[in-house]
């Protein structure tokens, strides 16, 4: 049998104070450390989140490498971790902020991704206070062998990103989310999760804020859209056991992604 690699979601509500947050974060990351996982994706926002969105998200805007982030690789390092959550970073214009995803292990950041996709939907109105990320490189990092990519909520809903990070060859997907309750929205999280596991023959992660303003349910979908670990409505931490083999495995059964004609062009 492959030596399989423990990834674990964290699922909490971050709120508007910076220092409670990264206090949840790193209890989390002890009980995820201790459940055996080199690895934990926290929520979308996790560093500073209002609701609703106010002229407050400035002020609490980051850099990238800022406290936040220098403190998330503190973290890391104390219990052998890679980290994977949502920062409010500072952006160019002065106007906006940016929703960016931070992976760090304890040699600070291996990779970071700007979200492409912003909330205007369902009543919301995420590009009024952020600027949406440029169509970069897909962010990919390694932990243990495996290769790992970044995307954010929102992203989940257009598949195009899943598969431009398995096209730059990842084998897990992550998405810290902060998936809005409302009318079947965790049928479509559920539903979407699986989808993109499925369609792409890979691992999902993802983690989510609790309710009552998240849906909760986060989860590791295994390539064949199976959930292996989940959390439901509280503040936990749900690791399950990767086995790299296992993607090889679902694609010489099923070769979708080498019998597909089509690829996937940026759109202006």
């Amino acid at each position: 049998m492959s030596e399989t690699t423990a990834i674990g979601v964290a699922q909490f509500a971050p709120m508007a104070d910076e220092a409670a947050n990264l206090e949840s974060i790193a209890d989390l990351a002890a009980t995820a450390a201790a459940r055996g996982a080199r690895l934990v994706v926290f929520p979308e926002y996790s560093s500073y989140f209002i609701d609703p969105f106010d002229e407050s998200l400035l002020a609490h805007a980051q850099d990238l490498d800022g406290p936040f982030t220098r403190e998330l690789a503190r973290i890391a390092e104390r219990h052998d971790l890679h980290i994977v959550a949502g920062l409010l970073e500072r952006a160019d214009d002065g106007r906006r902020v940016r929703n960016t995803v931070v992976a760090v292990g304890a040699e600070g950041i291996v990779a970071s991704y700007r979200k492409q996709h912003l909330y205007d939907a369902f009543g919301q109105r995420e590009s009024d206070w952020v600027e949406p990320g440029a169509l970069a490189d897909p962010q990919t990092f390694t932990v243990d062998g495996l290769t790992v990519g970044l995307m954010t909520c929102y992203d989940l809903r257009f598949p195009e990103v899943a598969r431009t990070l398995v096209d730059a060859g990842c084998e897990v997907i992550l998405v810290p989310a902060e998936w809005v309750r409302g009318a079947l929205k965790e049928h479509h999280w559920k539903t979407l999760l699986a989808a993109r596991a499925i369609e792409n023959t890979v691992f999902v992660a993802a983690a989510d804020h609790p309710p009552p303003l998240g849906v909760g349910l986060s989860a590791i979908i295994d390539p064949q859209g199976v959930e292996m670990a989940g959390v439901g409505s509280s503040t936990d931490v749900a690791v399950a056991h990767l086995d790299p083999a296992a993607v090889g495995r679902v694609r010489r059964v099923n070769p979708a992604l080498a019998l597909r004609r089509y690829t996937v062009v940026p759109r202006d």
